[in-house]
């Protein structure tokens, strides 16, 4: 059975930062990107950042300049780092791992920011 376990998120004054990791139990082989999206209430899911399997990273505008996405090949795992963070940031942070085949989404990570 396919697992996303996700850590990281928190409650966090305006201005703060978090890491958020995402470990994956899929045959990395097979995973073309790993990424973050988030939701806030009322609204849609969105991209927050994604990293190709050839290391090519995309990033929501909303983020661009605040958060850096990192893979580790060996432990299968993708981290995101977000920092000078904002009220509006405030949101569920979904881990998102596509594959050849198929889209896997983690259960999410709760990530408030206090203004």
């Amino acid at each position: 059975q396919v697992q996303l376990v996700e850590s990281g998120g928190g409650l966090v004054q305006t201005g703060g930062s978090l890491r958020l990791s995402c470990a994956s139990s899929i045959r990395i082989s097979s995973i073309r990107t790993m990424g973050w999206y988030r939701q806030a209430p009322g609204k849609q899911r969105e991209l927050v950042a994604i990293i190709t399997h050839d290391g090519n990273i995309n990033v929501g505008d909303f983020v661009k300049g605040r958060v850096t996405i990192a893979r580790d090949n060996a432990k299968n795992t993708v981290f995101l780092q977000m920092n000078d963070l904002e009220p509006e940031d405030t949101g569920r942070y979904y881990c998102n791992v596509v594959t050849e085949l198929r889209t896997y989404w983690g259960p999410g990570t709760q990530v408030t920011i206090s203004s």
